[in-house]
């Protein structure tokens, strides 16, 4: 059995993806929500506990205005189309970020799919929306202080007041299209995690490249600090005698 259970995705390159074809980035964008769909699915095969996809970060607001508008449209038809399959399937979904400046009838699908599979005990699939690892990591800290103001602060107090309970410790981030950063993702929740960087754009990303990724990274050895081969290493009376 794996022990990959919690895994984070960067979905890069559905732009370059789209220009490599001549098309407009917005072909891309509609491509790569199709495979978001394909990787849930075989998340759910992998028995994994928990799918975080970044979506929308708050630096995306730089991009053009056409393009942000058509992203949120394609959100907009991708919650609506998926609502059904995600309630069949008994995950539990959210979004985590500061998803409440968007559009109110996209506020009011995600609120409305967040209650109706609140209390699904399946796999949880959060989607990263308006959100930055940084501005989680202060949002935290600021929520602690205002209710314990005269109380110093432990790593466990930031845990409990990010953004979500279910968005635990991430065993594996993969981001696509060939970058080799986090660009603001999870920064807390990444501390232990392993890292995986493909050439792939997100739009090609299949989900046999997914369960392939989760395979190698499942034979990494995994020492969180520690040693898991001690009986190998000299011990410091023989190095001493």
């Amino acid at each position: 059995m794996s022990a990959i259970k919690n895994v984070a995705i960067i979905m890069d390159g559905n732009g370059r993806w789209a220009r490599e074809k001549n098309r407009p980035r917005v072909w891309g964008h509609i491509r790569g929500s199709n495979r978001v769909t394909e990787v849930v699915q075989e998340a759910i095969r992998l028995n994994l506990d928990s799918l975080t996809l970044y979506a929308f970060s708050t630096e995306n607001w730089t991009r053009p205005t056409d393009e942000i508008t058509n992203l949120f449209k394609i959100l907009k038809k991708f919650l609506i189309k998926e609502s059904a399959t995600i309630i069949k399937n008994n995950i539990r979904f959210e979004v985590i970020g500061n998803y409440k400046v968007l559009d109110s009838t996209i506020v009011e699908i995600i609120e409305s799919l967040e209650k109706k599979t609140k209390l699904n005990t399946g796999m949880n699939l959060s989607l990263a929306i308006n959100y930055g690892g940084k501005a989680e990591i202060v949002d935290a800290v600021n929520k602690f202080i205002k209710a314990n103001p005269n109380r110093e602060i432990t790593e466990s107090d930031i845990t409990e007041n990010l953004y979500s309970e279910t968005v635990s410790n991430i065993d594996l981030l993969i981001r696509t299209a060939g970058d080799t950063r986090v660009s603001n993702f999870l920064l807390w929740q990444i501390s232990y995690a392993e890292f995986f960087f493909t050439g792939t754009k997100w739009p090609d990303f299949s989900k046999d490249e997914f369960r392939s990724i989760i395979q190698k990274v499942s034979t990494r050895e995994r020492r969180f600090g520690g040693l898991k081969t001690a009986k190998s290493i000299p011990t410091e009376t023989n190095l001493l005698s």
